[in-house]
């Protein structure tokens, strides 16, 4: 069974928000250990907002190892030049969709002020599927599924809100459980060990998962860490589902562990 990482960050300017370690620089060398040591064998590298040169460090990581990475990349949307560069996306090392987060200052009214439309248009049809981080503003992502059908949409972090955890963490599930109506609507079950207060395997928190995994089904569910904020060893993060959820099993658990979000962004990792 192939397994493959939703996100992770890399980085080698600046010191991250606090929720990840808090050290200077993330290198692709440091990844592949780490990966070597948990079990892991590919990743979808999603350049984190600190570091100005994000994306091209992610990009030389996949180029020198295009079967371990992939990229979704970012721009800023109000840039004229960005309307340009989606349509030879593709065309970068390792670039197979995109990700925005609206974590820097000013971001937060992108969804509402229609700086992001012209976005959706565009990636629908270069056929680049976008990952969002948009814990609240699930109502927001509805609109959009309908708006844009061909558009492939991947929710991050189960959509939480940060340092919010267990019952409370996971009380407006249902929020993002009726999005799964909506066929081009996936979900990445990432972070999960951090919204637990629990120990080791995060049993608290198994029944939200399954219920994502039984709404959006495997086929659209994606296993994932965000490595570099959780509170577990690498190897871990992957046992608390191979091993410790018997529910999940056989060809679903392949679709959850890395055969999934592959399909979904049309790459084949060795």
């Amino acid at each position: 069974m192939q397994i493959v990482d939703s996100q992770v960050h890399i980085w080698k300017n600046g010191t991250p928000v606090v929720i990840h370690r808090q050290i200077p620089q993330y290198t692709k060398e440091d990844l592949l250990k780490e990966m070597k040591e948990g079990g892991v064998d590919a990743v979808v590298l999603c350049p984190p907002s600190w570091d100005p040169q994000a994306n091209e460090i992610s990009m030389e990581a996949a180029a020198a190892h295009p079967d371990r990475f992939c990229v979704l990349g970012n721009f800023d949307p109000k840039d004229p030049a960005s309307k340009a560069r989606v349509e030879k996306w593709r065309e970068q090392p390792g670039m197979v969709g995109l990700r925005f987060a609206f974590l820097r200052k000013g971001e937060d009214t992108w969804l509402t002020d229609g700086t992001m439309d012209w976005v959706w248009a565009a990636a629908e049809k270069q056929n680049l599927p976008v990952a969002l981080l948009v814990p609240g503003k699930l109502h927001i992502v509805d609109q959009i599924a309908k708006k844009h059908p061909r558009l492939k949409i991947m929710i991050d972090h189960m959509a939480r809100v940060r340092h919010t955890m267990d019952d409370s963490g996971f009380a407006d599930l249902d929020v993002l459980l009726a999005l799964a109506t909506h066929p081009n609507v996936a979900v990445k079950l990432s972070g999960a060990p951090s919204y637990s207060s629990d120990v080791y395997p995060y049993r608290n928190i198994h029944p939200y998962i399954k219920r994502l995994v039984e709404a959006f089904g495997p086929q659209r569910s994606f296993w994932g860490t965000d490595v570099t904020r959780m509170p577990c060893s690498y190897r871990q993060c992957v046992t608390m589902y191979t091993e410790e959820m018997p529910w999940l099993k056989g060809k679903d658990l392949e679709l959850v562990m890395g055969k999934a979000i592959c399909d979904w962004l049309g790459w084949k990792p060795a």
